[in-house]
């Protein structure tokens, strides 16, 4: 037995036969980690031809194994979502993340027990009531909590617009008053509309634009603004110039998917995250292949419906993760897919017995990931699983 077969022995602590994608209980989560990788180093490469960090977002991948492989050190920088998330990954041993959804009052004496423990964790806020509540638990803890206040960059979601200047400085005074202000940050939400390159860049440069703004009036002010955040996938693969910024959010580049692929982020074969299923049997004279990967394991989102190409709930691969031509996931049920031929193109099943396996490649990692406690690591095309990585879910 290799070193590494040993190690996923141990890691899976089964016999050496369970080790390879023919012997693995399906439905379940793969993770090409030669795609993973190359994907990491095409971000890294591009922002630091820009002159900006990386603080990657962690909610796609909700694993540690992922974490550090994406992180710049193994104590961050990192964003999350969910305080879950950041107690996941403090007891891992990150130590700089921003929570980077906005702060509710509830949630504060979860962030006064992180901060405790000696993790720089950052909340986010766009109103005077947030302000005043993080203002008040960092006098009565006498802790300073440190705060961003999230701006508006195109109206997507939340956030304080860069022209309100009157509510910007509100805010910021009120964080000073009790808590710290540590700068401004925003997503540009829009950015998954698509619309080709050229929309990509203007999204990116509006993005910017907005944060830079509200940063000077802060400066102007007499308020600190040490951190300008931006982030997004798609801007991040499209800025051309973030003067002014400090540093890039973004997540899903670690394992794209399809919706990304359909905005034109990324090419199908970038895709590193795959659901494993089983062929269970077919309904020839409907075209169908049966499987047990059906929305329990894919998810049921389907974001892609409204891109120029449909890919049901996702497209379908052979066991080595090469793509059958306009092959997808045409329906699916809670335990059963339904594979077909995408309609009018003419496409041929593949000769799927009962027993064989497929790989398919979902619309959007968050959601699929989700549906899973552990990646099982491949790298390219070979049917040995290198290790099994587990991830987390919940608040």
């Amino acid at each position: 037995m290799t070193s590494t077969q040993q190690v996923a022995a141990e890691t899976f602590g089964r016999t050496e036969t369970a080790m390879t994608l023919e012997t693995l209980e399906t439905p379940c989560l793969v993770l090409d980690t030669e795609r993973m990788e190359r994907n990491i180093a095409r971000l890294r490469t591009r922002l630091d031809g820009l002159g900006v960090s990386l603080r990657p977002h962690l909610k796609t991948s909700k694993s540690a194994e992922v974490a550090r492989r994406v992180m710049t050190t193994p104590e961050g920088p990192a964003t999350v979502s969910t305080l879950k998330e950041a107690e996941q990954f403090a007891s891992a041993g990150v130590r700089d993340m921003i929570y980077a959804v906005g702060i509710t009052p509830s949630k504060l004496a979860r962030v006064l027990e992180l901060r405790a423990r000696g993790v720089d964790l950052v909340v986010i806020l766009d109103n005077v009531d947030q302000a005043r509540a993080v203002a008040e638990a960092s006098i009565t803890s006498g802790m300073r909590i440190p705060a961003m206040i999230e701006i508006d960059c195109d109206g997507h979601r939340s956030g304080v617009a860069p022209a309100n200047q009157a509510l910007l400085l509100e805010i910021g005074q009120t964080l000073a008053a009790g808590a710290e202000l540590r700068g401004v940050l925003t997503h540009a939400g829009d950015s998954y509309k698509g619309g080709g390159p050229q929309a990509q860049e203007r999204f990116a440069e509006a993005e910017r634009a907005a944060v830079v703004e509200a940063a000077q009036f802060l400066h102007a002010s007499g308020l600190p603004c040490p951190v300008v955040s931006v982030g997004s996938t798609p801007t991040a693969h499209h800025a051309l110039d973030l003067s002014g910024v400090t540093e890039v959010r973004a997540g899903v580049f670690v394992f794209f998917d399809l919706f990304m692929a359909g905005v034109g982020i990324c090419q199908i074969d970038d895709i590193a995250m795959s659901v494993m299923a089983t062929v269970i049997g077919h309904q020839r004279e409907k075209g169908w292949i049966i499987t047990d990967g059906g929305w329990m394991s894919l998810s049921r989102d389907r974001g892609t419906s409204k891109q120029a190409v449909d890919q049901g709930y996702g497209l379908v691969c052979d066991i080595e993760g090469k793509l059958y031509s306009d092959i997808i996931v045409a329906d699916a049920n809670q335990e059963h897919g339904i594979l077909a031929a995408r309609p009018g193109s003419g496409a041929q099943l593949p000769d799927l017995a009962v027993g064989d396996r497929v790989r398919i490649l979902p619309n959007h990692a968050c959601a699929t990931g989700a549906q899973h406690d552990a990646y099982h690591v491949v790298r390219g095309t070979s049917h040995t699983v290198e290790a099994r990585w587990s991830r987390f879910g919940g608040w």
